[in-house]
């Protein structure tokens, strides 16, 4: 047993999911003999005791016997736990003087202590990263750029470590730890950017390092890039495509993946995606995403780099090529038709894998891929040429996605090409979930689809998201297709929803029965009967599709009303749909309401109320509903949209924003980042374009 463990109060401090108790184990069966008990016990403290980088009290205290278990000969994997103290004090360096709070809620965090420790044994580490094996080295290098303070000495120490008998990661390592030093000590930055314009010029040193030097030197001087940059780095990627390394002289053992079991599809996929994210599949590949993070907003020059990226004849660097420029799409405006083009050109290529990857990136650039539109569409016919109308069940599971992937793409399109094989889909009964996430798109189809979208419905096992067999997906494209003959399926499983319970879908099938606006008169006696559930949502939901099916005013209004004297966002903007379109007299009841909720402390419900207020008032309150607008518009991206949409309703009265919407416009960035999305960015640039043109 590691000495001292025993004399600490571990139940008196908390974890990520609760007392600290198992700690002490954990530590133990980090020095088990057992390969696999070491391992569970080391994902556990990532997860438990370093939870997503925090660094607590807890963590802290573990630091001492961590230390000695870095120390000791006997341990049976030290360069995991070197790792995980570098990465506890990067957090607790990075983090030095936040004052964070304990996991209990209360307490001070003793992070800073946490910080100051790893400092004092900085010559421990300046030694790991010096040890004669490799994976100690790889898990200390990082440790240079922030254990010690002394930026001259850590710059020494850094560039003493890209020795000759290093190999391409550990030296790109090596580089990309030079880069953290500038960034956190400035007077680094003078002796950092020399060292990699050396490297960048020096013709002994191969491609993938000159490339990395170029790269980490755009990431600590961003305002210093050369005309020179881009095309140097053009011509490296080349040059590594010349000759691409494998994969056995650059890439470790492959890491272990915990199969996830007795879960549905999409959520098994989701855990997939994430882990695909972070996969590498070139020695570039951090190099390069850091090249790009680097630019930024500079789409022209990230595009040159990705057409390059693209003409490799590695595979792994293509496939890196596709998600960079998708991350690119969706986090920044333009142009990207050309981008949208370089994409589409690995659809067709050999390895399935990176057609997969193509495919999925046009799905998720939705509204902008419209250049890909016929590719798309051959892609899919030509596959289902040569391997046959079961392509969508292809038993090679790149192939499979690959194909599924570009259906979905061209389905968002609206494209009549997609029918086929999505009705296909449904009837192999494969994958379903992946052609009902997509089917509402095509609602020239509905006739064909909603049989097996109602059939899939009743069969449906009845449980909350995101364990609900897929039912939401099914009810929101049932909504989107809005056939009349699926009403009674509607309504069958609402009924069953309701009997059990669960009242997460029921709120759905509310929302997409409402959908059905005076046809469902069937549906009104369930309807009203939820208009005093015990859920929020469901009583919303039931009021919305109450007036939807087109109950009177009378019957509406009160119903409306009372949610108002509450403060829940989604309640106040379900009631302010409906009294705009009522009597304006009798919504003008909730006028003094509607005031006193532009004062409330969040955002959401605020601007809902303006919007409400606006809608009934008009210009009497134009200047208060303005004043609310544009201070959402302010402080939170997510919100302008929305907000747009609001000012369009109000005319020239919205004149005194134009400032702001002009600036919005000019802005490279997408609105919000990656959280908005590229179709939502994109309507809120039409509705700007709109609106400058309507109020200029």
């Amino acid at each position: 047993m590691l000495l001292g463990l025993a004399d600490i109060d571990w139940s008196s401090m908390h974890h990520a999911y609760g007392t600290a108790e198992e700690v002490p184990e954990l530590l133990e069966q980090l020095a088990s003999p057992d390969a696999d008990v070491r391992g569970k016990a080391l994902s556990r403290f990532y997860s438990a005791v370093h939870h997503q980088g925090d660094v607590m009290n807890c963590t802290v205290a573990t630091l001492p016997f961590l230390l000695d278990l870095a120390g000791d000969f006997a341990t049976p994997d030290r360069p995991a736990i070197v790792a995980l103290l570098v990465s506890i004090g990067e957090a607790a360096i990075y983090g030095y003087g936040r004052n964070y709070i304990d996991y209990d809620g209360v307490t001070p965090s003793n992070c800073d202590s946490g910080a100051d420790l790893l400092r004092e044994h900085a010559p421990t580490f300046i030694a790991y990263a010096a040890d004669g094996e490799q994976r100690m080295r790889r898990a200390a290098i990082p440790a240079l750029a922030w254990f010690i303070d002394d930026a001259p000495r850590a710059a020494g120490l850094i560039q003493a470590r890209l020795t000759p008998e290093a190999d391409t990661m550990e030296r790109l390592l090596v580089l990309e730890t030079m880069a953290v030093l500038a960034e956190r000590l400035p007077a680094a930055v003078d002796t950092a950017v020399a060292w990699f314009d050396v490297l960048a010029a020096d013709p002994d040193l191969g491609p993938e390092i000159r490339l990395a030097a170029l790269a980490q030197r755009t990431r600590c001087s961003r305002d210093r890039i050369g005309p020179h940059v881009i095309p140097t780095a053009v011509a490296l990627i080349r040059e590594i495509a010349d000759e691409p390394t494998t994969s056995e002289q650059w890439a470790g053992p492959p890491r272990e993946k915990t199969p996830v079991t007795n879960a549905p599809p999409q959520i098994a996929d989701a855990f997939a995606q994430l882990d695909h994210f972070s996969s590498v599949y070139a020695p570039t590949t951090d190099v390069l995403r850091t090249f790009h993070k680097a630019l930024g907003a500079r789409v022209a020059e990230r595009t040159a780099l990705l057409t390059a990226q693209t003409a490799s004849r590695d595979a792994g660097t293509r496939l890196d090529a596709v998600r960079m420029a998708c991350d690119l799409m969706k986090g920044f405006r333009g142009d990207h038709s050309a981008l949208i083009s370089l994409v589409a050109g690995q659809l067709d290529t050999p390895e399935f894998q990176v057609a997969a990857e193509a495919a999925a990136a046009l799905e998720s650039c939705q509204v902008i891929a419209e250049p890909a539109r016929d590719a798309l569409a051959e892609h899919v016919a030509r596959q289902e040429a040569i391997r046959g109308p079961l392509v969508w069940a292809a038993p090679d599971p790149h192939l499979r996605r690959a194909h599924q992937n570009a259906v979905r793409a061209l389905a968002r399109l609206g494209d009549d090409r997609a029918v086929p094989h999505i009705l296909a889909a449904l009837e192999q009964d494969v994958d379903t979930w992946r052609a009902v996430g997509v089917a509402g798109c095509l609602p020239q189809a509905a006739d064909r689809l909603t049989p097996h979208l109602c059939r899939l419905l009743g069969g449906a096992a009845l449980s909350a998201p995101p364990f609900d067999g897929g039912t939401q997906d099914l009810l929101t494209a049932l909504r989107r297709l809005n056939e009349p003959t699926t009403l009674p399926t509607i309504l069958e499983f609402l009924t069953e929803a309701v009997q059990a319970e669960q009242w997460s879908v029921a709120g759905i099938a509310l929302t997409t029965v409402a959908a059905f606006g005076s046809s469902a008169q069937d549906a009104l006696p369930i309807v009203r009967s939820l208009t005093s559930c015990s859920d929020g949502h469901v009583r919303s939901a039931a009021v919305q599709a109450l007036w939807a099916i087109g109950v009177g005013e009378s019957e509406i209004l009160p119903l409306v009303l009372e949610p108002l004297q509450g403060t829940t966002s989604f309640w106040i903007r379900d009631a302010g749909e409906i009294l705009t379109q009522i009597d304006r007299d009798a919504a003008c009841a909730a006028v003094p309401r509607l005031r006193e909720l532009l004062t409330n402390n969040y955002v959401w419900t605020r601007i809902f109320a303006a919007s409400t207020l606006w809608d009934v008032a008009g210009e009497p309150e134009a200047q208060a509903v303005l004043d609310t607008l544009e201070e959402a518009w302010v402080k939170n991206g997510y919100t302008r949209d929305f907000v747009a949409q609001v000012m369009k309703r109000m005319g020239p009265s919205a004149t005194p924003m134009l400032p702001r919407l002009v600036e919005e416009l000019a802005e490279t960035r997408r609105c919000g980042g990656l959280g908005v999305g590229i179709s939502r960015d994109e309507d809120l640039q039409r509705d700007i374009g709109d609106l400058i043109a309507q109020l200029a």
